[in-house]
């Protein structure tokens, strides 16, 4: 569960992005992150964790580095030992800005879930800190987390393996590369488990980037897939067999692009500056 504003506090910012974002052209996406981490002022911490790849961190920081932050580092933790260690947590706890790498999620979930680090991540955020995930990173950031699923249109029974994920809210779950990857059937099943969630599927190159008052505002070259089932009046989840597709009745679905918004807490869409161009 989320840790509890301070009174008088503000939650920072939670950005989930689909992966495959841009990081040289035109690096909307990492630069508006840094924007809110400080500008020339920021001090961003880098986990690599969920990826196995050994230039991942130096590569975000060198990116982190060249869009005008002050400080970047990269803070590896390889086994649940080095989330206890006091030198990395303090580097976290300094930070104006913390950033999840792609990768495997499960990486994340069963090296840091659960430990200090990942309370101090949450702690952080409801201190102010924005956190931001790509890719794996942005499937952990929520407490519902796709660890595995097939790909596909249709939602299938059993097809999708939930874990539990880092949880700074509970109020969405996240699948990434959505529409490169053909996606929705697989949130969609993971929604016919937990229909009190918001389901947001990112395209690459897409991110959610939502505020303190739970508005979530679209940034990117791609859409963003909403799928509400709080109003869901049937699923045949319960009915069929492993294998099988599942019927679900009643979901409300929005697509937004760049200048849409979707209010989590009231689940209402908004064209927002897309209407304002058009009038």
């Amino acid at each position: 569960m989320p840790s509890p504003v301070p009174d008088g506090g503000t939650r920072g910012w939670i950005i989930p992005i689909g992966g495959g974002e841009e990081k040289e052209n035109n690096p909307q996406i990492l630069k508006r992150f840094v924007e809110l981490c400080g500008g020339d002022q920021a001090d961003i911490v880098i986990l690599p964790t969920a990826s196995r790849l050994a230039d991942t961190g130096a590569r975000y920081e060198r990116i982190f580095s060249g869009l005008g932050a002050a400080r970047v580092e990269a803070v590896d933790f390889d086994t649940r030992r080095d989330c206890d260690e006091k030198s990395r947590l303090q580097r976290i706890a300094q930070a104006t800005g913390i950033f999840m790498t792609g990768g495997n999620q499960l990486r994340l979930s069963t090296i840091i879930g659960g430990t200090a680090v990942a309370k101090l991540i949450r702690q952080r955020n409801a201190e102010g800190v924005p956190v931001a995930g790509t890719s794996a990173g942005a499937s952990f950031i929520s407490e519902h987390m796709i660890a595995f699923g097939e790909e596909g249109p249709t939602p299938i029974a059993g097809s999708v393996r939930l874990a539990p994920g880092l949880g700074l809210t509970n109020r969405f779950i996240i699948d990434q590369h959505f529409r490169e990857r053909d996606r929705i059937g697989r949130l969609l099943t993971a929604l016919a488990f937990n229909p009190f969630a918001v389901g947001i599927g990112l395209d690459e190159d897409t991110a959610a980037f939502i505020g303190p008052d739970n508005t979530l505002e679209v940034e990117g070259s791609g859409g963003i897939t909403v799928v509400d089932a709080k109003g869901i009046e049937f699923s045949s989840m319960d009915l069929v067999e492993e294998g099988q597709p599942v019927c679900m009745l009643g979901l409300t679905l929005h697509l937004l692009v760049a200048g849409a918004t979707f209010n989590l807490s009231t689940r209402q869409a908004s064209a927002g500056e897309l209407a304002r161009a058009k009038g």
